[in-house]
């Protein structure tokens, strides 16, 4: 009877034993914030030490389970316990290891140091850096960019040099919410609505990219904060300052195995340095991860704003100099302001068809209304666009090498409806403000292009990378004159179509140690025309005025030296604008768009990161960037006026960033950041200069583990610590009308402070 039993047991377990140890755990392995697959990722068992390795697409598989550490350079070490038949692993980045950080900007994800063209990485830690209020020094620490700031709500970004003829917003410059684009119909973007805490990363691609069609100066790509799996989490800050500054935020996460959401709530006021400039805005973001199966992922985003923002608008010389907190006389007397509803959303799916074979589709819509009472008019209008971007990403072998390739499209089509109305405001007792009076005009614009695009990366042998790219785009706008006052006013209405452009691209890299690549670039791009700036004073549309179009090459070097502690990146570059876009001023809210030129961009981009000192219970490191910019009319006639040889106006000759960093085992860290930026000429005869300046902002802090489910985040910044009076943006050739003088100057903010406590729960 003994034995019998004794051979039950057997029967019964060794089975059991048997399956237990032939269960294979297998799982992918993801970058947390974009969702690139990460291939060689180390994969040991803590237990035995045994080491498996993920493939090129991020999957692993091992025959046990247990705990194991994953690692892989770039990125910060993990360890998770393997107890599910299938599980997505994320691994955040760690940027003191740059260079090997793998960036997703033309859609081939890659490792930084194997890039063709400049890409430039601003990650968390970097926006953490700064005022989260304002995207401004954190984008302008790139070599190459600067962004220029009258108000929150009133901003101008350049890429080397490119974008810095617009005179009120963003344009020739594309950017991207994760698949989203965030750039309308007529080639203008708008990049400040998000809340900086819900982003994840920037990627700054240089230069015309053949993936995204339409761009002159180059491609912003906004990460946002992904939601996490297995973890729920709830975040809360409060933050206040200098001009009654209030700001609050409220993030949450869930996640479970193949499941997240994340959520963000931001609410911001400040009443504003100078006079009309109270500004208030409420933000809300969602985005989820869906992982289907092992080979499909769905996400879900969107993010709302609801705006509120009065605007002091630019001032004369003489008013910057005695009274900078003022307002323009004309707009305080109007009380002229913006309310703006925005929003976006996509949803993305991903198919894994096989090892070799993969697809990524999105298909997403934006709207967004307005109401801008200004002291010569008012402006009401309504946007609502619709796209779709799919793409094809694959991977084979050529003579022997690897090739990476993709090929897709992207379809936009947006409706933007606008009316502008007398604003009597002049009419009524001071104080009243703007007051809406009789139609002035009634417009429908109907924008639409679409972008076919191939790109691929061949390895040409094991330490060069040749990429190759090609972009067709055609663009087309219909306007619909909806009003006309008399019979006097001509029907304005009409389409404008550009010829189909083809923009080809060619850059190679090459490592020249395991360390420190080679690489150069040569690309095709151009920038679309708004339909206002087809349409002569006599209400005809210009059919002979042609897009800017333009080369870019460039050569550069990047890297890692002194035992893998600093990082560098070295570029060289000349960009060639021809058929220069102008906008001449016909009246006071009038303009005609005509061709006046081309320009050259030269220039020298340098950027380091050298981390000093980094142990387990202190870490130090700095950072450096430096931007030398020639950038000339080479022809420009306008009218009777020959500003040939002139300086590209709105562009500083050079910009000089540096700073430092620290964090203690203890919880305090800190950081201190200096800015240069040199004299910026105003008009194009080169007559008016701004003087340069020198900014400082100082930020500290300390977190703490309150319990071991509660840890604490308390700071304070001061920024523009030595009170250095200057101008955060210029209007470049502003005019003069009767005895006014002309406003070119938008005062930047004199020393101030922000504090705030951040709250994180784990669940």
């Amino acid at each position: 009877m003994r034995f019998f039993f004794k051979a039950l047991l057997l029967y019964i377990l060794v089975p059991i034993h048997t399956l237990t140890a032939q269960d294979i755990f297998k799982g992918k392995i993801i970058d947390i914030e974009n969702g690139t697959p990460l291939s060689n990722v180390s994969i040991t068992n803590t237990t035995n030490n045994q080491t498996y390795i993920s493939n090129n697409q991020g999957e692993f598989e091992v025959p046990q389970s247990g705990t194991y550490s994953f690692r892989k350079s770039g990125y910060n070490d993990v360890d998770i316990a393997l107890n599910k038949s299938y599980q997505i692993i994320q691994l955040s980045i760690n940027p003191s290891e740059l260079n090997e950080v793998v960036i997703n900007a033309n859609q081939l994800p890659k490792r930084l140091k194997t890039a063709t063209t400049t890409v430039n990485f601003i990650s968390a830690e970097d926006i953490e850096r700064a005022n989260s209020t304002n995207i401004a020094p954190t984008l302008s620490r790139v070599p190459g960019v600067l962004m220029q700031t009258g108000a929150l709500n009133t901003n101008r970004i350049t890429i080397r040099g490119i974008g810095s003829r617009n005179l009120y917003g963003t344009a020739k410059i594309r950017a991207y919410f994760k698949d989203i684009p965030l750039t309308n119909g007529s080639g203008e973007t708008n990049i400040e609505d998000f809340e900086l805490t819900s982003i994840a990363r920037l990627e700054i691609d240089k230069g015309a990219s053949s993936m995204y069609g339409a761009g002159l100066g180059g491609t912003i790509h906004l990460t946002p904060q992904n939601a996490y799996l297995n973890e729920t989490t709830a975040n809360g800050e409060f933050m206040f300052g200098s001009f009654g500054l209030f700001k609050e935020v409220l993030n949450i996460n869930h996640g479970a195995a193949n499941n997240s959401f994340r959520a963000i709530y931001s609410n911001t006021h400040t009443d504003g340095y100078r006079a009309n400039g109270e500004y208030d805005r409420q933000t809300f973001t969602i985005n989820t991860n869906h992982f289907l199966s092992e080979k499909d992922e769905l996400t879900f985003l969107m993010s709302y704003v609801d705006l509120f923002a009065y605007i002091p608008s630019s001032i004369s010389q003489n008013a910057y100099i005695n009274n900078p907190s003022s307002a323009a006389f004309t707009w305080q007397q109007s009380k002229g302001y913006e309310d703006a509803q925005r929003g976006v959303f996509g949803l993305s799916w991903n198919h894994e068809y096989n090892d070799h074979l993969k697809q990524s589709t999105s298909v997403f819509t934006s709207f967004g209304s307005g109401y801008e009472p200004r002291p010569f008019d008012i402006l009401e209008d309504d946007t609502f666009a619709i796209g779709l971007r799919s793409r094809l990403i694959g991977n084979t072998t050529v003579f022997g090498n690897n090739l990476d390739w993709t090929i897709g499209g992207e379809v936009f089509r947006d409706t933007y409806k606008y009316g502008t109305y007398v604003n009597r405001y002049q009419e009524f007792p001071e104080g009243t403000g703007s007051v809406q009076g009789d139609q002035l005009v009634d417009f429908k614009e109907k924008r639409s292009y679409f972008n076919v695009f191939l790109e691929t990366n061949y390895n040409l042998t094991e330490k060069t990378l040749v990429t190759l790219g090609l972009n067709y785009n055609q663009t087309s706008y219909d306007l619909n004159d909806r009003f006309m006052a008399s019979s006097e006013d001509p029907d304005q209405s009409g389409s404008y179509g550009f010829d189909g452009i083809l923009s080809p691209k060619f850059g190679i890299s090459h490592l020249i140690s395991d360390d420190i690549a080679l690489y150069s670039d040569i690309s095709h791009g151009f920038s679309p025309i708004t339909l206002l700036e087809t349409l002569m004073p006599d209400g005809q549309i210009n059919q002979d005025l042609k897009p800017e179009t333009g080369w870019n090459f460039e050569v550069g070097t990047r890297g890692t030296v002194v035992k893998n502690k600093l990082f560098f990146n070295l570029a060289l570059y000349r960009m060639d604008i021809k058929n220069l876009l102008v906008s001449r001023r016909t009246a006071l809210d009038q303009y005609i768009g005509i061709n006046a030129g081309r320009t050259q961009h030269d220039g020298l981009e340098l950027a380091l990161n050298y981390n000093i000192l980094a142990k387990e219970s202190f870490t130090l490191g700095s950072f450096v960037s430096y931007s030398l910019n020639d950038y000339t009319f080479k022809e420009f006639v306008d009218d009777t006026d020959n500003f040939s040889g002139n300086d590209l106006t709105g562009v500083p000759n050079e910009v000089f960033n540096a700073g430092i960093d620290f964090n203690s085992k203890l919880g305090f860290y800190g950081n201190i950041n200096f800015q240069y930026v040199g004299s910026i000429p105003m008009n194009d005869s080169n007559s008016l200069y701004s003087d340069h300046y020198k900014l400082t902002n100082v930020k500290v802090g300390f977190r703490l583990g309150i319990t071991k489910k509660i840890r604490a985040n308390i700071f304070y910044g001061l920024d523009n610590i030595f009170d250095e009076k200057y101008a955060s943006q210029i209007l470049i050739n502003a005019p003069s009308f009767g005895s006014a003088p002309a406003r070119y100057y938008y005062p930047g903010n004199p020393v101030n402070y922000y504090a705030g406590v951040n709250v994180n729960y784990n669940f």
